[in-house]
C-alpha cells in the first residue's frame, strides 16, 4: 500500500478540485442569471471554455512540455483559487466574463499538464487502476459538488459560496506540494516561447501522428465520437423539458440519478479494473454508453430517460478510464503536453461548431429528430470504432504491464 501513497495524494488533490469545479458551476450560473436575468448570458458561460481553449491550445503544449508539470498544475490551482475569490468583488458582468476567461485559460493549462504528470508519476502497471479510481473520484464529485454548492447557497450566499469554493483549489495546490518532482528541468535549455517555436512544436506533433497513425486515428476517432454526446448534452434541458415534458425538479433528480449510476460503475471498475482487458473496457463502455443515449433519444417518460441515463452514466467511466490508459501508454511523455493540447484544440473547435449547428438544425427540424439522428449516428460510429480496435494485429497497443506478464506466463 505504500506504493499507493503518492497516487492517493494526487487523487485527493484532483478530487478536491473536481468538487470545486461543480460548486463553481452551480454558483456562477446562478450569479450570472441573477445579475442579467438572461438565459443567453448563462448559455454564454458554456461557450467561453471551448473558445478560450481554441486560442490557448495553440501554444499551451509548447509551454508545458519544457516545464515542471507538477508546478504548472499548482499554479493553475492557485490562479483559480485567487480569481474565484475575486468574482464577488467584480463591479459588472463584463469584469465577471473577463475573470471567467482567465479561469478557462488556467484550466486549459491544467488538462495537458495533469495527464502528463499522472503518466510520469504512475507506473504503467498501475495506470488502469489509477484511472478507474480517478473516474470514481470524479463521479463522486459529480454528486457531492452540486449538493455542497446548493447547501452553501441555501445556508450562506453566492459570495460566501465562491469564497469557500476557492479554498478547495487552494487545498488541491497544497496537496500537490507533497508530491515528488519527477522531472529534471534544465532551465537553460527551455526554448523561448515564440511563433517559430510553436510552429516547430506543431511539426513535431505532426511527425508523431504520421509515424503513429494507429494511435492518432484511434484517439482522434474517440474525440469525434464524444462530440456526439457533447452535442446531445448541450440540448439536454430543452429536450427533457420541451419534448418529454419533465419539470425542473424532475431534471435535477435525473442528473442526481445519473451521478449515482456513474459512481456505481466507477466503484466496480476501480475494484475489478485489473481483471478487465483494456479493449473490452473501451468497446463495451462506448457501445453501452451509446445504448443509453439511444434509449434517451427515444424516451417518452421520466422512467425511460432514467434507464438510459443510468446506463450511459455507468458505462461512461469504463470508456473514459480505458481511453485515458490507452493514451498514456502510447504517447511519449516528452511530447504528451503538445499532443494533448492539439487534440484538445481539435475537440474544442468541433464542439463549438457542433453546439451551434445542432441548435440551428433543431430549429429547422424537430428536437426529437435531431437527438435521434445524433444517437443513431453515434451508435454506428461506435460499432465501427470497436471493430477497429479489436483487430488482432493491434493487440499490443492495448496491453498494460499486468497483461504482458500474464501473456509471458501463458507462453
Amino acid at each position: 500500500m505504500n506504493n499507493w501513497k503518492d497516487p492517493a495524494i494526487l487523487l485527493s488533490s484532483i478530487g478536491f478540485s473536481s468538487i470545486g469545479d461543480f460548486i463553481y458551476l452551480v454558483a456562477i450560473n446562478i450569479m450570472v442569471y441573477q445579475l442579467t436575468g438572461s438565459a443567453a448570458a448563462v448559455a454564454g458561460l458554456w461557450i467561453i471554455g471551448p473558445i478560450t481553449n481554441i486560442v490557448m491550445k495553440l501554444w499551451t503544449g509548447s509551454f508545458i512540455d519544457y516545464r515542471s508539470k507538477r508546478k504548472v498544475m499548482m499554479v493553475t490551482y492557485l490562479i483559480r483559487a485567487l480569481f474565484i475569490f475575486l468574482i464577488p468583488f467584480a463591479p459588472n458582468t463584463v469584469v465577471i466574463y473577463g475573470i471567467l476567461v482567465i479561469l478557462s485559460g488556467a484550466k486549459a493549462f491544467f488538462n495537458p499538464s495533469s495527464i502528463t504528470y499522472i503518466t510520469i508519476l504512475i507506473p504503467k502497471d498501475k495506470r488502469k487502476r489509477f484511472n478507474s479510481i480517478r473516474s470514481f473520484t470524479s463521479s463522486g464529485a459529480f454528486i457531492v459538488g452540486p449538493a455542497v454548492g446548493g447547501s452553501l447557497l441555501l445556508i450562506t450566499s453566492i459570495e460566501v459560496t465562491l469564497w469557500i469554493n476557492s479554498i478547495f483549489f487552494l487545498i488541491s495546490a497544497v496537496l500537490l506540494s507533497f508530491l515528488p518532482e519527477k522531472e529534471y528541468i534544465d532551465k537553460g535549455s527551455i526554448p523561448t516561447l515564440t511563433l517559430n517555436q510553436i510552429i516547430r512544436d506543431f511539426t513535431v506533433v505532426q511527425k508523431f501522428m504520421a509515424n503513429n497513425k494507429y494511435v492518432a486515428y484511434v484517439y482522434l476517432s474517440f474525440v469525434v465520437i464524444i462530440v456526439f454526446s457533447f452535442a446531445m448534452d448541450a440540448q439536454e434541458v430543452v429536450f427533457t423539458q420541451q419534448v418529454i415534458g419533465l419539470s425542473e425538479f424532475d431534471y435535477s433528480l435525473l442528473v442526481s440519478i445519473t451521478g449515482i449510476g456513474s459512481v456505481t460503475g466507477a466503484f466496480l471498475l476501480s475494484v475489478f479494473s485489473n481483471k478487465i482487458p483494456l479493449r473490452f473496457m473501451i468497446s463495451i463502455g462506448l457501445i453501452m454508453m451509446t445504448a443509453g443515449y439511444i434509449i434517451y433519444a427515444f424516451s417518452w417518460s421520466f422512467t425511460s430517460i432514467v434507464v438510459g441515463f443510468v446506463i450511459l452514466g455507468f458505462f461512461n467511466v469504463f470508456l473514459n478510464a480505458g481511453m485515458m490508459t490507452f493514451y498514456q501508454n502510447n504517447v511519449p511523455v516528452e511530447m504528451m503536453g503538445r499532443v494533448t493540447s492539439i487534440y484538445d484544440l481539435i475537440q474544442s473547435g468541433i464542439q463549438v461548431f457542433a453546439v451551434l449547428g445542432i441548435g440551428v438544425v433543431a430549429d429547422i427540424i424537430s428536437m426529437r429528430s435531431t437527438i435521434v439522428t445524433l444517437a443513431l449516428s453515434m451508435l454506428l460510429a461506435s460499432f465501427i470504432f470497436s471493430f477497429y480496435i479489436w483487430k488482432p494485429e493491434k493487440r499490443n497497443f492495448f496491453q498494460d504491464e499486468n497483461q504482458l506478464e500474464i501473456s509471458v506466463r501463458e507462453s
